[in-house]
């Protein structure tokens, strides 16, 4: 006759709990992950929404066919930028600096998750001069 084995107490709750602790790090980990996503989400809307703001100031400057704006529409322009619950940016700044030849169109902002952090996207507008019509000839 063979002895019985004895039986092997506390072995399965050990592995249990490893069980359970290598489960909790790996939802630990998609949690980090899915907080890194959102924040990466966050901040490609933000660089969406500068460009289509940089965009609709290019379209304005097109549509009077000239680089200086009229004041009225620069500063709604730039109220628009700086309002960020409507259609702007967090701590958003809107500039325009018209050079020799061309405007550059600059926004800046700053976003809330991200502190001291400075993000700008900046684009330059050129408007063809047309050119001159040729001078009538004298018959």
């Amino acid at each position: 006759m063979k002895p019985h084995p004895t039986p092997q107490r506390g072995l399965s709750l050990i592995e249990v709990l490893v069980g359970t602790l290598l489960i909790s790090l790996a939802l630990l980990g998609l949690v980090s992950l899915q907080a890194r996503t959102v924040q990466l989400s966050s901040e490609a809307e933000d660089s969406q929404r500068a460009s289509l703001l940089a965009t609709e100031m290019a379209n304005t400057m097109w549509l009077v066919n000239k680089l200086d704006v009229p004041a009225d529409d620069l500063e709604d322009w730039q109220a628009r930028v700086k309002d960020a619950s409507v259609s702007g940016l967090p701590n958003g700044e809107g500039t325009v600096e018209v050079l020799a030849d061309r405007a550059r169109v600059t926004i800046s902002w700053s976003p809330p998750q991200m502190d001291g952090v400075k993000r700008s996207y900046t684009t330059d507008v050129l408007i063809p001069v047309p050119p001159a019509a040729p001078a009538a000839s004298a018959p």
